[in-house]
């Protein structure tokens, strides 16, 4: 078979990807993420309400959906659980902090699984480094991909257990 064939770069992978809605008619379903524009489609998911609040609150929705192919690393709502929460209210009373984080999680270009290891520089500007292969990836040393290679229309998402913070 030829190395392009569509169907395994399609695949999701990772343990989270249990807690993902699998009846397709779910919005957070992946069949219905792959419909929609990526803070679209992360709105319907249960695993990444508190990001999809966050991006509101940044009023990045129509950035994140109108862009032309992009990679998001989206922590799921235990990533923003461990942060304290003193520290995340203050995070998303800043709009200026919570754009640059939230712009870290964001890569141009739609990363395949194949193409994800490595340093890629993000919408904020910073690079982030991905380290690994097949299903298990770190990135930023500090944040493994818990539920990968989720499809959107405009966009590929690895789904994170830790929130990146851009290094100052």
């Amino acid at each position: 078979p030829m190395a392009s064939s569509a169907a395994p770069a399609m695949e999701n992978f990772g343990a989270g990807c249990a807690a993902v809605p699998t009846d397709p008619a779910n919005k957070g379903s992946f069949e219905a993420m792959a419909q929609e524009p990526v803070a679209t489609a992360a709105s319907g998911n249960p695993l990444l309400s508190t990001l999809v609040s966050a991006v509101k609150q940044a009023g990045l929705v129509d950035s994140l959906n109108s862009a032309d192919g992009i990679t998001v690393f989206a922590p799921t709502n235990d990533a923003f659980a461990k942060i304290p929460e003193a520290d995340l209210k203050k995070v998303l009373a800043d709009k200026k902090t919570l754009t640059d984080i939230l712009t870290y999680h964001v890569v141009p270009g739609k990363l395949t699984p194949a193409d994800l290891s490595g340093s890629h520089k993000t919408l904020e500007g910073k690079d982030l480094s991905v380290m690994g292969s097949g299903e298990d990836f770190k990135v930023d040393g500090a944040a493994s991909v818990v539920c990968g290679n989720v499809q959107t229309a405009n966009a590929n998402v690895y789904i994170i257990d830790s929130v990146l913070m851009p290094k100052s």
